[in-house]
């Protein structure tokens, strides 16, 4: 028997150490030692043979296999209570979830296994891991996080003399110091590591460190060596069956011949290479392919199939943000505190301090958060309000089939800034920034058209939607229109989306009438699932999911019964529910309404801007391209600059009626350019600065309302961008 034992641990020995250029081999020797483990019934060596058996089909891309030995292995190594082993194969199932784009998951898993590494001194491991994470951090784009657990994996890797892994986490550095324009620096790191990975013969790690040198040459123009470098790096991924490798060379091999215009080199490496990641589910390269063949196909002119793969990519997209974004933040501050406890050590003798600054901690944590949210808004709605002007320009050119698709992606654009607005809008409710505008309005117009907003949504689904009022159709109120608007806007989505049959409704009714105050009552009832018994007294709590896979069915970020039910308390009331399973549910609340009258608003001719000048500076070129289009069409004279430092120069010898102001830009930021144009003598003190930005918490800054007129939310509004600039005629 013990002959036995040594044989398969043995095996498995043999196994780890060829994994670097035989991977088939190491999965054909560790199910041969899983096989004969099971057969004398000993648990370690089943745990072993499992955890090595799910690294080695994660690494292959086999994440369902990959996942089931990984939770079998953790069965039995809770059995054992093997706690190393534990962390191990943690390690492992945290790399199968974010590959698949499961972050919050990674997250937590990396976490857990890191800190068991820490408990023993295991600088090995804690470099793999945090290697991992920086990968974590940079894919939600939090780089400075990144930059830091990199330079750690590099101490952790030369403390053991670890070549092979401090080769690794140089691959990784190499794209973040592109991405800071540090070309120089980046060719020294990926060069050491090339330097390296010959030294220790690491054939499968030499292929993405080729693929990392390929980058640097894409980046600098350098296209031939680029290409050699990317090929070869292709050809070992294919050879070791690295299909993760293959997938994120093909897509940079697609973008390259893309950009030397070998168009049909181009369009078949793409092709290739979003079936192999779409079987592999792996949604960054997804995303990136298919904007790759929708640039193809819009060159060569056939928009049917451009308009085709641009709505793939941007519902891909908004699939990984709603599913992903508040899981995120969730797992965030749970990372966050593992920068600040390096070891028990130290969190034994400052455990009293901890107690005595746990306000001041939690201040930070929130303040975490916030800079996460803004990283967030500003990486997704960037893009998101090139895609919004684009097709309101569009509009005017496309036909036939093409109103259609065109309609479908603005669809989704509106869905894609709804999820997002949900999350920031739930952040700012949970921080208590929020406080009621109140105008005069007459909430039956509101409410009905809210109503319609739905009556396409309901009609697709053959559902009935009502709107029934007792409430006088001439009566005006106090309300905050926008917030009121988005409680009923959630509510009936909810409604629609949970009912396959049947109705939903709104009615509105008077319950009491007094001399400067009407109380009155909504609900909203439909004819749908209903909830569950056990599940109703939760489907308010923050960060709640009720029936996990309904909300991936229906989509949505799961956050807007939170948000309508911090909406109402912000009103001073509260809303209660009631439901039935298989037959329905209602939701109820009362709102106490100052009673108002009709403001009449001037019509808005679309002339009163003509002639005006406005300086736009974006260092985003496809935006600032397509406000300046716009603003063309309401014959404005526009003048366009691309860096801060350009603007500072102009607006002492040039006027402006107005400046769009972006916030995010390098060598000097929108806030560092307004508060110039402020503070010294120049022809534009007293101009009107609106700050044009996607952080839709810029204007938290103490700061803004000294620089900034206003704020202009990327993406814009076209209506509500005419109406800012006119109230700000002379």
């Amino acid at each position: 028997m013990q002959n036995l034992v040594n044989t398969i641990e043995q095996k498995l020995v043999e196994a780890y150490s060829i994994r670097i250029n035989n991977l088939t081999k190491s999965i054909i020797i560790a199910n041969q030692a899983l096989q004969d483990s099971l057969l004398i019934k000993n648990k370690v060596l089943i745990g072993k043979s499992y955890s090595q058996l799910a690294l080695y089909h994660m690494i292959v891309g086999e994440m369902q296999r990959a996942k089931y030995y990984s939770e079998s292995a953790i069965k039995i190594f809770n059995e054992l209570g093997d706690e190393r082993g534990l962390a191990d194969v943690k390690y492992v199932l945290a790399a199968v979830y974010y590959k698949t784009n499961q972050y919050h998951l990674g997250l937590i898993h990396f976490n857990d296994a890191l800190k068991i590494y820490k408990k023993h001194d295991d600088y090995c491991n804690q470099s793999r891991t945090e290697k991992s994470l920086g990968t974590i951090f940079e894919c939600i784009g939090d780089i400075t996080s990144a930059f830091k657990v990199y330079k750690s994996a590099i101490q952790n890797a030369k403390k053991i003399n670890d070549l092979n892994l401090e080769s690794n986490v140089y691959n990784n550095l190499s794209g973040i110091l592109i991405k800071k324009g540090k070309i120089n620096f980046a060719k020294q790191i990926i060069n050491r590591s090339i330097e390296l990975k010959t030294q220790t013969k690491d054939i499968r790690g030499m292929a993405y460190a080729l693929y990392g040198k390929g980058k640097i040459y894409h980046f600098c123009g350098e296209y031939n060596k680029a290409k050699e470098l990317y090929n070869e790096s292709l050809s070992i991924h294919k050879e070791m069956s690295e299909n993760t490798g293959v997938v994120m060379t093909m897509t940079k091999l697609a973008a390259l011949y893309f950009e030397l215009e070998e168009i049909d080199k181009a369009l078949q490496l793409a092709n290739e290479g979003l079936l192999l990641s779409e079987s592999l589910k792996f949604s960054m390269c997804t995303i990136k392919l298919n904007r790759i063949i929708y640039l193809i196909y819009k060159k060569i002119g056939d928009f049917e199939k451009a308009l085709h793969y641009f709505e793939n990519h941007l519902l891909e997209k908004e699939t990984v943000i709603n599913t992903q974004t508040l899981k995120v933040i969730e797992s965030y501050e749970l990372i966050s505190k593992m920068e600040k406890i390096e070891n028990e050590a130290i969190l034994q003798r400052e455990k009293q301090k901890i107690l005595e600054k746990k306000n001041l901690d939690e201040l930070e944590n929130y303040k975490r958060k916030q800079e996460f949210l803004s990283i967030m808004s500003h990486e997704i709605r960037t893009p998101l309000n090139a895609i919004v002007a684009s097709l309101v320009l569009l509009d005017d050119k496309i036909v036939n089939e093409g109103k259609k698709i065109i309609k479908n992606l603005k669809f989704a654009s509106d869905n894609l800034i709804s999820v997002v607005n949900d999350v920031l809008d739930f952040n700012r409710l949970d921080g208590q920034n929020v406080k009621l505008e109140l105008l005069s309005t007459n909430i039956n117009f509101l409410c009905q058209n809210t109503v319609e907003m739905f009556e396409r949504f309901a009609k697709s689904k053959n559902i009935q939607l009502r709107y029934l009022s007792t409430v006088n159709i001439t009566n005006y109120y106090l309300i905050d229109p926008t917030k009121l608007a988005q409680i009923l806007n959630n509510l009936i989505s909810n409604a629609i989306k949970f009912t396959d049959e049947g109705s939903v409704e709104l009615e509105i009714k008077l319950i009491n009438c007094g001399e400067q105050k009407d109380l009155i009552s909504f609900r909203v009832t439909d004819t749908g699932e209903g909830i569950s018994a056990d599940s109703l007294p939760h489907i308010f709590d923050s960060f709640s999911q009720l029936k996990p896979y309904l909300t991936r069915k229906h989509g949505g970020t799961g956050l807007g019964l939170a948000i309508v039910k911090r909406l109402i308390e912000l009103h001073n009331s509260k809303i209660t529910v009631e439901s039935k399973l298989y037959k329905g549910s209602s939701f109820y609340f009362e709102l106490e309404l100052e009673k108002s009258h009709e403001i009449q608003i001037q019509i808005n001719d679309k002339k009163q801007l003509i002639g005006k000048k406005i300086l736009i500076v974006d260092d985003t070129k496809m935006n600032g391209m397509l406000l300046s289009k716009l603003l063309k069409k309401w014959n404005m004279e526009i003048q366009y600059l691309d860096t801060g430092k350009k603007a500072i120069e102009i607006i002492k010898y040039q006027k402006f009626d107005f400046i769009l102001m972006d916030i995010h830009m390098p060598e000097m930021n929108g806030f560092e350019v307004s508060k110039y144009i402020r503070i010294t003598e120049n022809l534009n003190t007293q101009t009107p600065i609106f700050a044009l930005t996607a952080d839709i918490l810029a204007d938290t800054d103490q700061d803004f309302k000294k620089y900034f007129s206003g704020i202009i939310f990327k993406p814009f509004d076209t209506e509500k961008l005419y109406n800012l600039l006119v109230s700000y005629l002379d």
